[in-house]
Order: C-alpha cells, then structure tokens, then sequence
C-alpha cells in the first residue's frame, strides 16, 4: 500500500498537534542501524502525544530501500501514551522505519457520541458530521460524491465500477443524513463497522512524521547463527617438523564439519617477515628455521594480498573454500592491519609508519609487551586516504577470492571513520560480507565498533566465569540497548589467551566453559584443536600458553577424541535442530535454590528448552528451579515433559518448582526440551 508524504512539521507548524518521541529502537539519534537477520521482527515502540483529549491515530511505516512506496503497520496503544507495531524484515539490505500520527477525528467523534447517547441526548447533528467523515472514507477508498466529486477533489465524467467498500460506504453516509432511520443511524456510528472504516481509510490530517528515518542492516542468516573453528594452517600437516598447506586443511574438513561447525577462521595467511621475526614463546632470538609470527605481516614474497608460499597458492586457497562450501562451512580470514618491517607498504609507502626523532620506524608495543616485528600502521598520516583506499582494496581482492567473513584483528586501535567507511564500501560490493571485531578493550569501544558496522564483536565472556557475573553480563548483552546493535560472539580460550579458569586442565572446567558459551549464544567459536585436547600450560603467570602456536609450529592429534570432543559435536547438532538456540536475545534467568547452579529458559515459538549449568566444577551440586511455566503456556498442577537432549532421559514435571542434581565429573549440565 502506497503512503502519502505528509507536509513537514515546519511546513504544519499551526496545523500539526502531535508529538512524537522517545522511540525505541533508535541508536545515537538515528546515527546508527540496529541489527537483524531475515525474519527478525523488529518491535517499535514511541511516546506520542497531542494537546486535548482527542484520540490519536499512529502508524508504523517501514520499507526496505529497495522498494519505492512504505509499508505501514497501526501502532496500538500500549500504556501511558506509549505506542507499538512491530514488522518483518524479509531479506537482506538496510531497511527503514519511521512514525507518523494525527489527531483522529472520527474515532474522536465516535468517543463523544458513545458519551452523549448513553447520557440520552438527541445526536442527530452530530450524525450530519459523521456523514462528512465517511464522505472521505468514501472519495478515499476511490468512490465519488454526488455531482462525482472524487479523491483529491476532481470530477470524473465517466461512471467507474464501485467496490463493496465504496457501496457500503455511501449508504452509511445517506443513513446519517436520513432522520427517519435515526436509531439505525445510532447503532451504525456506534459499531466497529464504522471504527473499521475510519482505520482502512484515514482521515490524515495534518499529520506529524518523526523527524529521523532509523535503519535496520539486515545481514544474512549466518550473522545471527554461527559455529567457529580456528586453527593454524601451517599445523594441520600429520608429520612433525613439517609445515602444513591448504590441502592438508582440506582433509580435515570432513572432521571439522562432523563436529558441527560452519565457519573455519585461519590467522593471517600471507608471507611471514624475517626481520626481527620472533622464536619460540616470543623470544627477541629467532632460531634458524623456526617460522614466525603469522602476524608479522609481509616479505618480499608479497604482503597483505598475497599467500604464504609454504601454504599454497592463491588457487589452492580458492580450492580450499570450495571444498569448505561442500561441508557447509565457510572460510573467515584475519585482517591484522600491521606489518612486518619487510613488508612492500614500508618499503613504497614509509609514509603510513610513525617515525620516530631519529628517523625509525615505531615497532609495536603494548607495554610491557614488544612486538618488534611489527610496524603498526599510522592512520594519522598525510596520505591517510591512499592508506584507506589500499586497505580497502585487500578487502574487495580477499572477496573476489571467495571470502565472504572477516575476522579483524584489534579493531579499536584503528579509527572508528576508517571501519565505518570500509565496511559499507565493501558491503557496497558484496553486500553478504561479515566483518568480527576482535577487540578486548573499554566497553564503550566495543559497542562503537559494533555500531559502525561490525556484524559480530567478541566479548567480555572469557572472564566473566562466576554465575552472578554472567548473569548479569548476558543480562547487559540482552536487555539493554546494546540488544540493538551488539551481536556477542563468545569463546572460551583464544590463540592468544588462557585463561585463569582453564589453567588448571580440570576437565569438568573445560565442558561448563565451552557449554555455556555455546548455549549462551547463538555464535561462539572455539580455539580448535588446542581448545579440543585442553591444553592448558601457561606461560609463567600470564593469560597465555606455553609453547603457542603464534610462535612455532605444532604437530596435533586430528584423530583423538576425549568428552569434550563427545559435548561439542552432541552441543552443535542440538543447536542446529533447535531454533530456539539460533538467537541470543530470547534469554530468561530462571531462580534456583544454589547460587552455584545457573538456569535459563530460551523459547522461538514452540521450540522451548531450559538449560542447566553446574558452575561449579568440582563440587555434585542439588537445587529446585522455578520453571517460569506462565510464560510457557503451562498450568498450575498440569504435568509436562522435559526431555534431556544430551542423555535422552526424559522426566515429568508439575508447577514451577522442580529438582536437579548435577554432578561435574558425570555431566555438569542439562538441555530439556519443554513438551506439554
């Protein structure tokens, strides 16, 4: 249905009695689209107000930018002149929403005879005035006035077929003008017949808009749904001392995917610098034949748009993501916008590198940490658009490639412009690209990163380890504003942390930890096989490992399995099979009698499952959890089944308080799918 345009607020300003405000979703002022998947519905919500009593008519117009004319959805009074609608997002690209209200003269109208006819007064002029509003209703919905007076108020010569709204209308109209049907008048104005009408064909009259039109980025599917695997090319090879290619990643493919993972993310894969290249657990000496950092960014053999030959070729890694494609996977690439003193951009470009007073290029450094391998890239430069134009075209080259995700290495040191504009001129592009920001940093840098474009932002997950913390962490994460614009992918461990929690190698430590992460929300990924095997080693009293592979090749078991291997391939097909854990916002804390013991409820449509976690690893832990079974469609006194998809038993169940016990050396956690 095609909206008019309205006349703007300045061009109304005496007219025009409505207030529209405090709308909900709206990031920064309208600065910034919130984030969807298709088929998300977006609930809008606004303060709309106007002087008097009348009542008030408000809609919710939406339309993808594709599409020339709006959509628009009736907003429902909701309490104290807060109004709501929600809409679809169907496909993929930016959508746009706004509000409109008006005073709403008929449904006024209807409100005062309803008063005065119950009061017993005479309404028959009143009834003339009704007979004026339908005579709108009626050149609206393409009929005519006696004399063919039609919409916008033109004659028409020629007689036109009448559509039963039109008929209907007109005979309300000449029923209102008739006395001797006075009280058939009076139950006509009175109906829904006439309200319904009134809403089908609006009066609009000077009408107010809200003064932003708010975006919605709708990316594709896997933005809101997704399973990461990291690994280390160069480690994939079964032979020791011998450095992994992309067709040894291939053969692992199929174990990859029948674990139920959907994206492989590699660490960067182009040629590795000598300069200052680093040893083994970040030793300033580098032994002969150790490999690097794959972080230290570029050599002679090429920089950012080229592969490290000892991997393969451009070829080989274009065979690779369509092998990945057959598994339904995807590969993601690293972009570590850094580079290795040997790197072609120090060489053509010194330009984009700090100098310091003597004239040296500023390595890397986050004290007391050095990176002396690599030269970060000034963005303050001169030249800072040749910078973000050859950035971008990494970018555009990685897609042309097949890559279609992009995991970013440390985001926030690099300026908010700069990823604003890459993102949406790649995006421009490819439209179905994916950026991560990897970024550990002040909350407030995060949540920007995320609203410049980023569609997936790491988090605080890896430390927040108690239940009251993580409670109130997805609590922020889910119920706050960020719920809008910052879609949390959580891990457990990464290539560069270890953390506290883990260090012990207490296995009952590593099954809670990457459960919850995989239940909590709908994308997690995992530091693969080191995560897998449960290395825990840390390098003396810090967050990191002993011997990691960022400095050395490692030669890893692809064939053991262990539990952990069992719970992530039995966690990702219950993922896949149940939507309700393919969404992060639909959260619901339950209360539980130990403070130790974490539950929560996550329901799409009838899919409803309660999931259970002993956070304690080391302790058999009891409690009762209040199912919130009003929100569930479940009485008081009704039974219900809750069927464990990990184990496959299957309990009955009555009100709302109920009994686990969860024994951390058994199976610290429960996945019960709710069936009435």
């Amino acid at each position: 249905m095609s909206i008019p345009t309205p006349l703007s607020d300045s061009q109304t300003s005496g007219q025009s009695r409505v207030v529209i405000e405090h709308v909900t979703p709206e990031i920064d002022c309208g600065r910034f689209p919130i984030k969807a998947v298709p088929g998300d519905v977006i609930a809008v919500e606004a303060d709309v107000i106007a002087d008097g009593h009348d009542y008030l008519a408000v809609r919710l117009l939406y339309k993808h930018t594709d599409d020339p004319d709006w959509t628009e959805a009736a907003m429902a009074l909701l309490v104290n002149d807060r109004w709501g609608a929600s809409f679809i997002v169907e496909k993929q690209g930016r959508y746009l929403y706004t509000i409109e209200g008006w005073v709403d003269h008929p449904a006024s109208w209807q409100h005062e005879i309803h008063l005065k006819v119950a009061d017993g007064q005479r309404i028959t002029s009143e009834l003339l005035a009704g007979a004026q509003y339908l005579d709108g209703m009626l050149i609206r919905a393409g009929g005519q006035l006696p004399g063919g007076k039609t919409k916008g108020g033109k004659q028409k010569t020629q007689p036109v077929e009448e559509t039963a709204d039109v008929v209907a209308l007109r005979e309300m109209a000449a029923l209102f003008r008739d006395e001797s049907r006075y009280d058939e008048a009076v139950s006509v104005a009175e109906s829904e017949q006439f309200t319904f009408y009134a809403h089908r064909y609006p009066e609009r009259q000077h009408p107010a808009r809200y003064s932003h039109e708010l975006g919605v980025e709708v990316d594709r599917a896997r933005a809101g749904f997704s399973t990461w695997y990291c690994l280390f090319p160069r480690s994939a090879s079964r032979e020791e001392g011998k450095h992994g290619t992309f067709r040894d990643v291939e053969a692992l493919l199929p174990r990859i995917s029948n674990m139920g993972f959907d994206v492989l993310y590699l660490p960067p894969i182009h040629p590795i610098g000598m300069a200052h290249r680093k040893g083994k657990n970040n030793s300033v000496i580098c032994q002969p034949g150790e490999p690097g950092v794959p972080y230290g960014i570029g050599s002679s053999e090429g920089g950012h748009d080229a592969i490290h030959p000892e991997l393969g070729t451009v070829d080989d890694f274009q065979h690779l993501i369509a092998i990945a494609k057959n598994y339904g996977m995807e590969v993601a690439m690293d972009l570590a916008i850094q580079c290795s003193p040997d790197h072609p951009w120090a060489r053509e470009h010194p330009e984009w590198f700090k100098k310091r007073p003597d004239g040296t290029i500023q390595y890397a450094e986050n004290p007391p940490k050095k990176y002396q391998d690599i030269y970060p890239v000034y963005f303050e430069t001169e030249d800072w658009q040749n910078l973000w134009q050859e950035l971008k075209r990494v970018l555009l080259l990685w897609a042309s490639w097949g890559v279609r995700i992009v995991r970013v290495d440390n985001p926030h040191t690099k300026p908010f412009a700069f990823w604003e504009w890459v993102i949406a001129e790649v995006k421009r592009e490819f439209p179905d690209m994916l950026f991560l920001s990897e970024a550990f940093t002040k909350p407030k840098v995060m949540q920007e990163l995320a609203k410049r474009g980023f569609a997936h932002s790491y988090t605080y997950y890896t430390w927040r380890t108690s239940k009251a913390e993580l409670q109130e962490y997805m609590t922020e994460l889910t119920q706050s504003e960020m719920k809008y614009f910052f879609r949390p992918n959580f891990w457990p461990t990464t290539h560069d942390i270890n953390p506290y929690i883990l260090q012990s190698g207490h296995e009952p430590q590593f099954l809670i930890r990457y459960f919850m992460a995989a239940t909590l929300s709908s994308n997690y990924g995992i530091y693969g096989p080191s995560f897998e095997l449960m290395e825990h080693v840390p390098f003396p009293n810090k967050e990191e490992y002993l011997n990691s592979e960022k400095y050395e090749i490692r030669l890893w078991d692809w064939d053991k399995t262990n539990k952990l291997t069992y719970l992530i391939t039995l966690t990702n097909r219950i993922r896949h099979e149940n939507l309700a854990l393919q969404r992060t916002n639909n959260i619901e804390f339950c209360n539980v009698t130990d403070d130790a013991i974490m539950a929560y409820i996550k329901t799409t449509g009838d899919n409803r499952l309660l999931i259970v976690v002993n956070t304690d690893a080391y302790n058999r832990r009891a409690a009762t959890v209040q199912v919130p079974i009003w929100n569930l469609g479940i009485g008081f006194d009704q039974d219900y089944t809750v069927n464990d998809l990990l184990t496959g038993a299957s309990y009955t169940w009555r009100n709302d308080w109920n009994y686990v016990e969860l024994d951390p050396y058994v199976l610290p956690m429960h996945v019960l799918r709710i069936d009435v």
